[in-house]
């Protein structure tokens, strides 16, 4: 190196010789060994000719790849910038080398370079520290040294201006900047100055911080470096955080630094490139047909008068999952507002849509689904209070989720100096509600309240009136809360608004919208005021009399109230605890939608009461509760109560406070004369079966464990005990780290308050059942040995059972006594006592049910006890003990799985008989079942109609309940559980039960007409095809009409405007009817595969029917590639989203790992014949558009997801990936068109991308860079870069070699 210094060749001739020199050394190109001597020599040379010299080597060695401009610059960057005061010249140079080489990056040199130059680099510029990462690919080092040079070239001109940043964190990415001029620099030091070079001097220094920042915007301008900055902007936030608060710092101080005015231009720029980051997108190429439909949008815009059945169609998740959530038989475990928020920001990125859109879309088919009820089935199913409580506070508080995630946002983009995507964050969501709600007033269809919610929205329009014509009275701008007499022509949106402003989510000002208050009702007097009879209570009225009843109801208006009702019942005086449990269970839970989350919280408060200090043992205190447990118990177990407690998300909660209920009550013994008292006196029986009851309905207790494992999932499957104690502990944890650690299961220590985890095993006697329950439902009974204490209850209850027969007179000349000793050998003693009402706790009384049951089963079975006597001593059993319903629920539709019991006919001599109604139920059936679209061969029951002898036993019992408001709590456990135990059944047992049940309850026709007829799709799997396909075509019409629109189908046509068509027969939409049956479908399987099939059929078709136009403009009409995309989308969506209330969690993932692999891997040719290319290509598109759909339902777009669903997503997204990427290395064949193919893939990553982001960062890196390579050959650059950006920085060096190919 010094003899040709000395010899002082040219450049060019220096380059090549050096070149020879190294290999003949054997090293390899570049050199980091020359790269290091020639910057050390650069800084000891003792001439500015030999500098000069050096520095014109440098400039050629890079450019001829002698030398690895990485590595030379990172050398530079140090050594230079901190001296760059006293050595203008070479921070001159250096930054011309900046502008030349620093995009410079070579991928392909040898790996011992590689690594070398890594090295060097991590440790020159400390990349691992500042960086907090593992830098070993020379990809990755290239990204951070990029961006250390664009915050080290922002700094020094900084310092230079004299801006100090005081908050600046010298490790952000950034090498020192700082002058270190004092330290001696060789840079042709000593000798005498001249005043010309001391003056070029000054001047350089001048201008070096404008150039510093002229090539920082240059560098910024290019594609390449838009890609580097977007992968820190991406995975690095917090650095790239500091160099926004750089740029704003310029920002700030440009007014007041006459250096900073000077270079305004080129600031200006460098603004410009680096505030476009955030919001930079890669743009497919549109001239190619997949980039094309990857950039058409989702919906049109919304307007008041264009609102129709297209954009419906976009949102049809929301009503679907609305309408799935109104299932009676089916309680979720997760709380509808987080289901509901969840919805909202999935299906606004996958529309595209604004806030206004977003919101406006969701009021509308939260109010569908109200005018659904307008005429409903009357029966044991949630009606008008569980789908106003969706609507008016539901949707709110999924709304107020929003805005609270998006304050949260605004506040952090704040901090990073960004602006939200619709330009102002969080005010741009709050204005997008107010737009939405105002623009609601133009649905007046849809905005008519139901008759029993009249005079609420009448209240509501009275409200606003008042508060405008107080205001236009006197100026002042305060709302009275009070109710006035006026009668205002309310309807669903001032409701809607009421809600909204309840929860601070818009303000009062909405009162004087356009045509909220109409003009009518504002008068210029006072309006007359009625008092509200809140009022009264909370001046302290006593709870007596005509109070109570206003109060039970009026809902409360206010949390305040709320509270004091609690507290009254808590610790309030002995006679107005239960009056106080009862209000809070009356209309303020039912019809209080703006403090209805309050209520429910107080509610659940309520069922695990304190243990008041003094008490030795923690449950005795609930005793001392049992009037006001009572009134809880009853007032909260109606059948739309219970799903407004499911629908605001506290089953588990429930669950957790119902067990110390069940555990207490069910271990005392009663008193003789408790077993008649009502529940204004309760007794320990009742308060027990009320609360065990309640318990079991919230979960399936009459399934095998085996089923209940195979359904199961937290998006639809039915759950266990223990799971929901699972849950309800995770939520404590989650709210209450410390709460983990209070697992003691010491009984006396466990305080069962509702802020520690509660386990099934802190309660022995309800343990003690449910493990018996579950052996009574996997196997047969085994014998007890006489003496046995089980053994001796058993025959109590029999003796009791048969006393009571042949005291009334209905043994009929039965003289055998059935008891528990035809399976022990043990015989009943006969003397004058045999009758003796068990004074037994009720955990006995139901362990020794099993015995009794297969006693008097086994004895009607073999004639000794008539089917009458065996009726009347079941219902003699659930009157004495209320909670022995369940056990005889589960111990016969055991029985009937078993198969070994012999049918009985029911003939209306031994058996009810259901011959007078069956031919018209059996008619109406399939009335109902053609007007869905179904077509299936009716049943054929003969001449004898028969059912097994435990079905016939328990539909016998339960058409002797009485149908009545107070046992309501018995009615919900029979029928869910009585239709599941027929469909057990091997034959067709649903019509004849349902006409038993007809001709007892005439008003509950038309609703068993339904429920029978959901029973085909249990294992009729034509029928279940046939359901489907008619879902598609009532939604987006028929494949075999000449025209495909969703103008005369969309939402409507799906679910209906109302529930059932008013006439002699119901008529149900395909939807509907298949929301209510697909829980009971056995092959979920066969589902996904129907839904595969008819999204692959529908995108088909509508590509087939836009190339058979002559025109192909893109948004022309019906015959537009727009329509057929948007065809293809919107069956996509609605496949995706009958999928999910299917199957849950479980179908989706069947749909990653097996349905959709193999539909790739089939032949279609010989099926389907002859297919255009575009029609492969739109298949490809909509199943693409359905996989991703389905695993955003289920666990979310978001990286803000449960860590459960996070490891599912996690878990098939990766094994779905890992086979896209096999296939495209060859290891496996596939069988569908390699345009399907191509276009599957391509979308899939363009969807994945720009929807669900966070779901890339779960993939293997691997697995990322062979898909990218395959998008590389297919020439999808873009795509490409954009799934390996989002790979996080592990994939930095993979997006570095790959940005080299993009022009």
């Amino acid at each position: 190196m010094e003899l040709e210094e000395e010899r002082s060749p040219s450049p060019v001739v220096w380059v090549a010789e050096m070149a020879k020199c190294i290999a003949s050394h054997g090293l390899g190109l570049p050199s980091t060994e020359l790269g290091q001597v020639l910057v050390s020599h650069l800084f000891r040379t003792n001439t500015k000719t030999k500098t000069n010299s050096l520095w014109k080597f440098l400039h050629h060695a890079l450019s001829s790849h002698l030398l690895s401009p990485l590595h030379v610059l990172s050398l530079l960057t140090c050594r230079v910038i901190p001296y760059r005061q006293s050595h203008p010249e070479a921070f001159r140079l250096y930054v011309e080398l900046l502008r030349r080489f620093a995009l410079s990056f070579d991928p392909s040199i040898p790996d011992d370079s590689k690594h070398k130059i890594v090295e060097s680099v991590n440790v020159t510029l400390q990349l691992s520290q500042n960086y907090s990462a593992q830098v070993v690919e020379l990809g990755h080092a290239f990204v951070l040294f990029f961006f250390t040079i664009i915050t080290a070239l922002i700094d020094c001109a900084l310092d230079d201006w004299g801006l100090q940043m005081a908050s600046l964190d010298v490790r952000n990415g950034a090498v020192a900047t700082g002058s270190m001029d004092y330290q001696h620099m060789d840079i042709d030091p000593g000798g005498a100055c001249h005043i010309e070079r001391k003056q070029c001097q000054e001047h350089m220094r001048s201008i070096n911080p404008f150039l510093a920042i002229e090539i920082v915007g240059q560098l910024t301008e290019s594609i390449r470096a838009m890609v580097l900055l977007r992968l820190v902007y991406l995975n690095m936030p917090e650095k790239f955080n500091g160099l926004l608060h750089k740029l704003h710092f310029v920002e700030a101080n440009n007014l007041v630094s006459s250096s900073l005015k000077s270079a305004n231009q080129n600031l200006a720029r460098l603004f410009a490139n680096v505030k476009q980051i955030p919001s930079f997108e890669y743009q497919l190429k549109k001239h190619r047909f997949i980039g094309m439909l990857m950039d058409v949008g989702s919906c049109k815009p919304v307007s008041c008068c264009n609102f129709g059945p297209i954009q419906s169609a976009c949102w049809v998740p929301f009503d679907i999952y609305m309408e799935n959530a109104m299932d009676g038989k089916q309680l979720s475990v997760k709380s509808a507002i987080v289901l509901l928020t969840e919805t909202i920001y999935t299906l606004r990125v996958f529309n595209r849509a604004s806030w206004k859109e977003t919101f406006l879309s969701l009021w509308l088919s939260a109010l569908r689904l109200v005018q659904r009820e307008r005429d409903p089935l009357e029966g044991p199913i949630p009606h008008l209070e569980a789908r106003l409580c969706i609507l008016l506070s539901i949707v709110p508080l999924a709304i107020a989720n929003v805005f609270e995630d998006e304050a949260k946002l605004h506040s952090f983009q704040e901090s990073r100096y960004e602006e939200g995507i619709d330009g102002k964050g969080y005010d741009a969501t709050k204005q997008g509600l107010i737009s939405a709600l105002q623009l609601l007033g133009s649905f007046s269809g849809l905005l008519c309240p139901p008759a029993s919610i009249l005079a609420a929205a009448n209240t509501a329009a009275a409200k606003a009136a008042s508060y405008v014509s107080k205001n236009h009275m006197d100026g002042v701008d305060s709302s009275s809360a009070i109710e006035t007499c006026l009668i205002a022509g309310g309807n669903m949106r001032h409701l809607i608004v009421e809600a909204c402003i309840a929860r601070n989510l818009i303000d009062s000002s909405a009162y004087y919208w356009h045509g909220y208050v109409s003009s009518s009702t504002v008068s210029s007097e006072p309006l007359p005021i009625k008092k509200s009879p809140w009022s009264s209570f909370m001046e302290g009225a006593p709870l007596s009399g005509h109070l109570v009843n206003s109060l039970l109801t009026t809902p409360a208006s206010s949390l305040a109230e709320i509270e004091k009702l609690y507290h009254i019942a808590l610790s309030g005086p002995a006679e107005e605890k239960p009056v106080a449990a009862k209000i809070l269970c009356g209309a303020s839970l039912s019809n209080g939608w703006n403090v209805q989350e309050h209520v429910v919280h107080f509610v659940v408060k309520l069922l695990s009461p304190p243990v008041p200090p003094g008490y030795c043992e923690p449950m005795n205190h609930l005793i001392d509760h049992m009037p006001m447990l009572s009134a809880v118990l009853f007032g909260a177990s109606s059948i739309d109560t219970v799903h407004i407690l499911s629908l605001h998300g506290v089953i588990p909660e429930v669950a957790a406070a119902l067990m110390p209920l069940c555990e207490t009550f069910g271990s005392l013994v009663p008193t003789p004369c408790s077993k008649s008292s009502t529940r204004d006196e309760p007794s320990s029986y009742l308060i027990f079966s009320a609360a065990f009851l309640f318990l079991l309905r919230l979960w399936k207790f009459y399934k095998p464990p085996l089923e209940l494992g195979l359904t199961g999932g937290a998006m639809g499957g039915e759950l266990t005990l223990e799971y929901l104690l699972l849950l309800r502990n995770s939520h404590i944890a989650s709210q209450n780290p410390a709460a983990e650690d209070e697992t003691d299961s010491n009984m006396d220590q466990f305080q069962f308050a509702s802020d520690k985890p509660v386990y099934i095993d802190y309660f022995p006697k309800l343990r003690a059942w449910y493990c018996q329950n579950r052996s009574c439902i996997a196997s047969t009974l085994s014998g007890l040995c006489s003496g046995n204490p089980v053994h001796e209850v058993a025959n109590k209850i029999v003796s009791m059972i048969y006393w009571k027969m042949t005291k009334s007179g209905a043994s009929q000349g039965n003289s055998s006594t059935p008891s528990t000793s035809s399976n022990c050998g043990s015989p009943i003693s006969n003397a004058e006592d045999v009758y003796q009402i068990p004074i037994l706790p009720a955990w006995e009384v139901l362990e020794a049910i099993p015995f009794v049951l297969e006693a008097i089963l086994t004895a009607c079975a073999y004639g000794r006890l008539s089917s009458r006597d065996l009726t009347t001593g079941l219902r003699d059993l659930v009157d004495f003990l209320p909670a022995s319903l369940a056990v005889i629920i589960s111990y016969f539709s055991a029985e009937v799985t078993r198969g070994i019991w012999k049918p009985v006919p029911m003939n209306g001599t031994d058996w009810p008989s259901p011959s007078a109604i069956l031919p018209l139920i059996e008619s109406e059936m399939k009335q109902i079942l053609a007007a869905a679209g179904v077509n299936v061969p009716s049943c054929s029951f003969g001449t004898s109609l028969m059912l097994p002898l435990p079905i016939a036993a328990l539909v016998s019992l339960t058409i002797t309940f009485k149908l009545n408001k107070s046992l309501e709590y018995i009615h919900a456990v029979v029928g869910p559980a009585l239709e599941n135990c027929a469909s057990s059944c091997p034959w067709p047992s649903i019509p004849i039960i349902g006409s038993l049940w007809a001709q007892k309850i005439h008003r509950w026709h038309n609703f068993i007409v339904v429920s029978c007829s959901r029973s085909v799709f249990r294992q009729n799997k034509e029928a279940i095809a046939q359901l489907l396909r008619s879902c598609f075509a009532s939604f987006v019409g028929s494949l075999h009409n000449s025209t495909l629109s969703t103008n005369q189908s969309s939402v409507n046509g799906l679910l209906g405007s109302i529930i059932a068509t008013a006439g002699d027969c119901p008529s149900v939409a395909p939807g509907f009817l298949y929301l209510r049956s697909c829980r009971t479908i056995q092959d979920i399987q066969y589902v996904n595969d129907v839904i595969i099939g008819l999204v692959a059929e529908y995108a088909r078709e509508s590509a087939s029917r836009w190339t058979s136009k002559d025109t192909r403009s893109l948004k022309s009409g019906n015959s537009s590639l727009f329509f057929a995309a948007s065809i293809a989308r919107e069956v996509a969506m609605l496949g995706a989203s009958l999928l999910c209330v299917s199957g849950g969690f479980q179908l989706v993932l069947e749909l990653y790992r097996e349905t959709i692999p193999t539909w790739l891997l089939s032949s279609k040719g010989d099926k389907l014949g002859k297919v255009s290319s575009v029609a492969c290509i739109m298949e490809g598109y909509a199943m693409a558009y359905l996989l991703v759909m389905s695993g955003s339902f289920a666990w979310g777009v978001g990286a803000k997801t449960p860590s459960s669903a996070t490891s599912k997503r996690a878990c098939m997204v990766g094994v779905h990936m890992d086979f896209l990427a096999r296939v495209l290395e060859g290891q496996i064949s596939l069988g569908c068109n390699p345009a399907t193919w191509r276009a599957y893939v391509s979308c899939l990553v363009g969807l994945i991308v720009s929807c669900a982001p966070a779901w890339i960062q779960q993939v293997k890196l691997e697995t990322l860079r062979k898909l990218a390579s395959g998008l590389r050959g297919w020439d999808e650059y873009e795509l490409a870069l954009s799934l390996l950006e989002r790979g996080g920085v592990p994939a930095f060096g993979s997006v570095a070699e790959l940005v080299n190919v993009i022009n």
